[in-house]
This record gives C-alpha cells, structure tokens and sequence, in this order.
C-alpha cells in the first residue's frame, strides 16, 4: 500500500529513485548514462535504438538483481507534466532530464512499417516512431516491491 503525501513524488533515501504515489512506479532519476550528484543528474544521456533501449532494461535487471525495464508508453507519458516546458517534467524529481525523445516499449504497427513508441520530455508530445536505428534516451522503471 502507498500512502499519498502532498508530493506526487517520493525521492529514495539514497536519492537515486523516485516513487511515483499515483502509479506506485518506482523510476530511476536520472536518464541512463547520468548520474546522481548531489541533487542532480551529471554526465551526458546516452542514446539508444530502440532494441539497444530494451536490451539495456534487461541488462540492467541482471546485472543488479533489481527488474529494471523500459517503460511502456503509458508510464512513461504518465511522469510527463503538461504545463512545463523544456523540459516538461518534475525537475526537482527528475533532476537534469534532457528535453528531448525517450523510447518506450510499446511497439507501434502500421500496415506499411512496424516501430516503437516514444515521449518527448520537451513538450510532452507522445509519438509513433518507425526508424527504429535513431538514438534516443532511456529512463528505467519498475514495480514497487
């Protein structure tokens, strides 16, 4: 059970994830290739295709036990806030988040071509996307335990 505070976000002990209380996601803070730095993200988001996007979800769940993934479009247009711009989420939540694509796991297919779903952290846009050999930035998700 979750208990709702004023905050739509629960920032870990550690710092590192954020609980979302409405979904009771459990988000990484920074987009993959950052790290935390005292209260925000540094370093540079690298950029995925979209099967290396997913592979690295898998990756990561191996590697620490914890089952990282990437979200679905629905989770992932879920963090996105709608009166912000550039970029259009929670900053203090998610510190340094680049105002640009971000892949989801939720394919997208059209008679004429098969690709993936993607967030724009820069105006909250929600897009089908078929080029699936372009980078974009990931954010893992998981379950709460």
């Amino acid at each position: 059970p979750i208990v709702v505070s004023a905050q739509p976000y629960i920032i870990s002990t550690d710092g590192s994830e954020v609980t979302d209380q409405k979904t009771g996601l459990i988000w990484r803070r920074c987009a993959e290739g950052m790290v935390l730095s005292g209260d925000t993200c540094t370093g540079t988001a690298h950029l995925f295709t979209d099967q290396e996007a997913v592979e690295h979800g898998d990756t990561q769940a191996k590697s620490t036990g914890i089952a990282w993934r990437l979200p679905n479009v629905r989770e992932l247009a879920s963090i996105v806030e709608k009166s912000l711009r550039n970029p259009s989420i929670d900053s203090r939540a998610f510190p340094a988040t680049p105002s640009h694509w971000f892949w989801t796991s939720t394919p997208f297919v059209d008679a004429n071509y098969v690709g993936a779903w993607l967030v724009s952290f820069d105006n909250g846009f929600v897009l089908s996307y078929r080029f699936s050999g372009f980078g974009y930035h990931v954010r893992l998700v998981r379950a709460s335990q």
